[in-house]
């Protein structure tokens, strides 16, 4: 399960780009109870979704034109200028090379060969999110891709990841588990099987609630999107996909006690 004990290639932390950060915090905030904490004057306005006192998630201005608003994942990472090469030799692109941040760490933005974007993050002072799989919190990550081996080849080439089928209603899902330790207890994410539909290819964060159908109506009340609807996942949870006012896609779960644990 996805835990605070990053090792390589796990979660370690994620944001929300958005073109009006102000309101995403008040949205997130009425669904999800997260308080924001500006990141300091030099920060340019990125700051931090806490819940409980503990960081859960970033936030920050959308720089790039004609870019949607949308959350990055950023995936543990030793030495970033080392993972920003096996990106390039293995079919990824770098979309930002790597970058100190003040004295928080190092980070680097890319895209993989199916078109998903994602980041990695070399801690230094900040070592991560300082809350998971809890509700309020990052739970899971889903990797919606039109060819799921291939892209697989490619995390494992760059992070050392494992993965395990099983079969679910209407195709067969891969976990994904993080190089080191029990493979199923460091499972912190999925492939679904190759979907043909998609309008783009994307991680998408889930987040554990303690009602997925209350936080569904706090999300249509406060002009947020069901994007699907609440659907019960035998051995998993109820989950359903959501988007904010501004089009960032997410996803909740109320995990089954044996997931949770």
């Amino acid at each position: 399960m996805l835990t605070t004990d990053f090792v390589t290639g796990s979660p370690n932390w994620l944001d929300l780009g958005s073109v009006d950060p102000s309101a995403a915090a008040a949205f997130y905030g009425a669904v999800f109870g997260w308080e924001f904490q500006s990141a300091g004057p030099d920060a340019g306005g990125y700051g931090f979704f806490q819940k409980d006192g503990k960081t859960v998630a970033g936030v920050g201005l959308l720089m790039e034109e004609d870019a949607s608003s949308a959350w990055m994942l950023y995936f543990q990472t030793p030495d970033a200028e080392a993972t920003a090469k096996a990106v390039e030799q293995n079919g990824g692109r770098v979309l930002s090379t790597p970058c100190d941040v003040f004295e928080a760490g190092r980070m680097a933005k890319f895209t993989d060969p199916g078109g998903a974007d994602f980041a990695v993050w070399q801690p230094a002072a900040v070592k991560g999110l300082e809350k998971t799989s809890e509700p309020g919190a990052l739970h899971w990550a889903e990797l919606h891709t039109w060819d799921p081996a291939a892209v697989f080849d490619f995390y494992q080439a760059v992070f050392g990841w494992r993965s395990q089928t099983m079969d679910m209603p209407g195709m067969t899902y891969t976990v994904l588990s993080t190089g080191e330790g029990d493979q199923q207890d460091a499972s912190f994410g999925g492939l679904p099987g190759p979907q043909d539909d998609l309008e783009k290819s994307r991680w998408i964060p889930y987040f554990s609630v303690d009602d997925v159908y209350e936080t569904i109506a706090r999300v249509q009340n406060n002009g947020g999107l069901v994007l699907m609807p609440a659907a019960d996942v035998p051995d998993v949870g109820l989950t359903s996909w959501l988007a904010d006012p501004f089009g960032a896609p997410f996803a909740v779960i109320k995990p089954e006690p044996t997931q949770a644990v």
